[in-house]
């Protein structure tokens, strides 16, 4: 369930697609001319977008800042060592990693932007490394999950929301997957033992700086609450902030996260909101994959053993990546990436047929 603001709870912010690397020459100070740029728009308040792609750097750097001609902010995110990005930090910022490799965005409230210059350095570390990966898995935490709902409206990154969709809300957007893109995903699993693996396309609820999973040290907003606690969970629970989110709201319920219909409904089995346990994939480590199906709104059926005859005990959305704990053979299975008889386990009694799943490298045999 969304909150209005005035419209929709957790405000929808844009955010948009990973785009390939420019061809332009290797530099650490660079300018974009965004003037005639195509922007997304969408969320309430307003907001858009621009994609301004990947840039490669002559020096490795960790740092980076903007300077914008006209509206908006600049967020900007790195390339890790394992080829998956770091989240995206707003501009200027310090990344977790040194890096080769930037993507940046110019997110606009209102008006437009004409020009943006870009400087990277490099600064002193302000993570430590097991901040970036804690474990394999990734960091997971209890929290309350709404249904969003909304059919018809658009997401924060630009998806226009189907009738039982796939995908998951966060309130932050330095977690925010691009529109057909997964590389920030969840895995939400409900008491009675289902997952769904899902991207993350909308920002809330209840609040949009709320990247709650960090720690205190790099916590966008309320770095004195415990890590793992959303900001509406401890409003409603303990008062926090007068018992308001980040816009003066009245917290009614404690969610962190926003489930879309295909997902609550689908893949958790849920008919009420409920506590859900979420592990947030890209803080983790490990061989990756994404999800493809044939059908745009899609979903493969996650099994308990490596078989279609085995019980279903989830689902995992297109477009979804998934962390390969390990591979075992099975039953022979033709999907999207071909015919395989291989199959991942994807979490302890979970496993996915590799015929849906692109990109795997490095698996072991379980």
């Amino acid at each position: 369930m969304r909150y209005l603001l005035p419209l929709v709870a957790g405000a929808a912010l844009v955010a948009g697609l990973a785009s390939p690397a420019q061809a332009a020459p290797a530099s650490n100070e660079w300018t974009a001319d965004v003037s005639g740029r195509a922007v997304t728009w969408g969320g309430s308040p307003r907001t858009g977008l621009i994609e301004l792609g990947s840039h490669r750097l002559a020096q490795p750097a960790n740092a980076v800042t903007a300077a914008v001609t006209g509206d908006g902010v600049v967020d900007v995110r790195g390339l890790r060592a394992d080829g998956q990005w770091t989240e995206w930090l707003e501009a200027p910022a310090t990344l977790p990693v040194t890096t080769s490799t930037v993507e940046t965005r110019v997110v606009l409230s209102s008006g437009k932007a004409s020009r943006v210059k870009l400087t990277a350095t490099q600064a002193p570390a302000t993570v430590a490394a097991d901040d970036v990966s804690v474990a394999a898995a990734g960091r997971s935490y209890r929290v309350y999950a709404t249904r969003e709902g909304l059919v018809g409206g658009t997401t924060a990154n630009g998806h226009v929301i189907r009738s039982r969709d796939h995908f998951v809300a966060l309130p932050s957007r330095r977690g925010l997957a691009g529109r057909n893109s997964g590389n920030y995903s969840v895995q939400v699993c409900a008491s009675n033992g289902r997952c769904e693996w899902a991207p993350v396309w909308d920002v809330g609820p209840w609040n949009t700086k709320d990247d709650y999973w960090n720690p205190a040290a790099t916590r966008e907003m309320w770095k004195d609450l415990p890590q793992g606690k959303p900001e509406a969970q401890a409003a409603y629970q303990d008062n926090y902030n007068g018992g308001k989110d980040q816009f003066g709201r009245k917290v009614a319920n404690p969610a962190g996260i926003d489930l879309a219909d295909g997902t609550f409904w689908d893949g958790l089995k849920l008919t009420t909101n409920a506590w859900v346990t979420v592990t947030y994939l890209w803080t983790g480590s490990g061989p990756v994959g994404t999800v493809r199906t044939a059908a745009a709104n899609g979903t493969v059926n996650v099994r308990s053993g490596t078989s279609s005859s085995t019980s279903q005990v989830g689902l995992a959305a297109n477009y979804a990546q998934v962390r390969v704990t390990c591979q075992l053979t099975g039953q022979s299975v033709t999907g999207t990436q071909g015919t395989s008889n291989i199959w991942y386990r994807i979490a302890s009694g979970k496993h996915i047929a590799k015929a849906y799943v692109a990109g795997v490298s490095g698996a072991t045999a379980c």
